[in-house]
């Protein structure tokens, strides 16, 4: 007997916001062809970026859940609280690639195009309730951002960055896709929620094959994640992608993992938290320790940036591995101060890009106090956020994570955590002494833009606001998850 499927309007509303995104990266593409002015391309894609936004939180009610295609996608405060970020991070992304893309003489509408793909397909994975939806849209997010990674093609660094990037994505999407089919052998169903009924019902909480399963995909989502000991493709491609795409790189698809890590986890597999806390435990000490200790070696500052993302997401990950909502609450308040402090830490560094000079060896930071005390001042509030140093919101999110962690009876965990943190400190403050403490070699010349000052000063406006009045973000979250 064949079923009939059939596709309703309301099928079709919770996911105006994703088809929007969709369809403003087309149109994208082809005023690239049309319009001599390249700045129009990008404001086009903000534009159609706060559409979609509008899209989320007015047509369809900020706490007011829906789910389309028989509960396979979602819409509810949770999954319309990453988007925001994501929307955050390609507005902010945009509007530190106008001068730096043109510099790279990249193609303009295939890189806000893909741009726009690829936080389509964070969208959806924010979104999926279903391991099968989960998967399309990771796979819209990873090739689109394989292509970014390499979208300088004259660069043989950039081209490496995307291949490494493209060999170990392929790796972790087949984890994921063994994961998916080892849970669904088990309990005949992809859906979170059925999944979770299933384990409950069929006593598979101890199964050694569903563990297996639940491994596999843990370890798909660490790639994403860049969790050690997966995070090696990480600190080559940071280095070779054009440092826009890296700043991009760095929140969207981070952020993108924890949501489904989240969710995941939290849903379907609810009932194995002692399971996969004893996963994601051991990766989590791993992952602070390459982040840190690795990171103290670094010249290059991107790479620095790197082994410091890798170092943030076991931060992160703390607040998973406590089980609880309010572990989950930290999670998240930590992705979203992350989005401003890692994206302004990077867009100082594109400001130091310039015909003929890259700007990214420490060395070229010495000295830039004397001749760009603005730029030298906003710096220095990115790197004491991302060291946790207060009254920056660095700090307000590990302090969140880290009593979150406690209050959960992983004391241990917490004071582990303190000590990653206070060696970190060091390769922040090592730049900022570059900046104060050294000499200039060379009178270094600044890449300025409107844009860039508009995304400079969103940043670290917020950066310190958030420092300072944490109580705003923190609130938002917990309606969102709570509701």
């Amino acid at each position: 007997m064949e079923m009939e499927t059939t596709i309703s309007l309301l099928d079709i509303r919770p996911l105006v916001p994703e088809l929007t995104m969709i369809c403003v990266g087309l149109i994208v593409i082809l005023l690239d062809l049309i319009v001599r002015k390249k700045e129009v391309v990008a404001i086009v894609g903000i534009a159609g970026t706060l559409v979609a936004l509008y899209g989320t939180y007015k047509l369809y009610g900020f706490y007011e859940p829906q789910s389309a295609f028989s509960g396979m996608f979602v819409l509810d405060g949770y999954s319309n609280f990453f988007k925001l970020i994501f929307y955050l991070n390609i507005i902010l992304t945009i509007c530190i690639s106008f001068k730096y893309m043109a510099i790279e003489k990249a193609s303009f509408g295939e890189y806000y195009a893909l741009l726009m793909f690829a936080t389509t397909g964070m969208m959806i994975m924010a979104s999926a309730a279903d391991l099968i939806v989960l998967y399309l849209g990771l796979e819209l997010m990873a090739l689109s951002t394989y292509i970014l990674a390499g979208i300088t093609r004259k660069r043989q660094r950039s081209n490496e960055a995307a291949l490494k990037y493209f060999f170990l994505g392929a790796f972790s999407s087949a984890f994921l896709l063994y994961g998916i089919s080892l849970t669904y052998g088990l309990t005949g169903t992809t859906n979170l929620r059925e999944i979770a009924s299933a384990l409950q019902t069929l006593d598979l909480n101890g199964s050694p094959i569903m563990y297996l399963g639940l491994i596999f995909m843990i370890v798909a989502f660490g790639f994403k994640i860049a969790l050690a000991p997966f995070h090696m493709w990480a600190p080559d491609v940071y280095e070779g992608a054009p440092t826009s795409i890296t700043a991009f790189m760095s929140v969207g698809p981070k952020a993108a993992g924890f949501a489904v890590l989240g969710r995941v986890l939290f849903g379907a597999f609810a009932g194995m938290q002692v399971q996969w806390a004893s996963i994601l435990i051991p990766m989590a000490v791993l992952t602070m320790a390459v982040g840190s200790i690795i990171a103290l070696a670094q010249t290059n500052i991107k790479r620095m940036l790197a082994y410091s993302s890798i170092a943030h997401a076991g931060y992160m990950l703390l607040g998973v591995i406590t089980g609880t909502t309010g572990g989950l609450m930290s999670t998240v308040n930590y992705l979203a101060i992350y989005l401003f402090m890692n994206i302004g830490a990077f867009a100082i560094v594109i400001m130091l890009r310039r015909e003929g000079f890259q700007g990214e060896n420490i060395e070229d930071y010495m000295g830039l106090s004397k001749s760009h005390p603005l730029a030298s001042a906003l710096m220095l509030i990115f790197m004491f956020s991302l060291a946790g140093i207060p009254p920056t919101a660095g700090f307000i999110g590990k302090f969140y994570v880290f009593m979150e962690v406690i209050k959960a009876g992983y004391v241990y965990l917490a004071i582990i955590a303190v000590a990653f943190s206070a060696i970190s400190a060091f390769f922040y403050l090592r730049v900022v002494m570059y900046i104060y403490m050294k000499d200039p070699k060379e009178e270094v010349v600044l890449t300025r833009s409107p844009s860039m000052s508009i995304a400079l000063a969103v940043t670290a406006m917020m950066v310190l606001i958030l420092g300072i009045f944490p109580s705003f973000l923190l609130n938002l979250v917990r309606y969102s998850i709570l509701g």
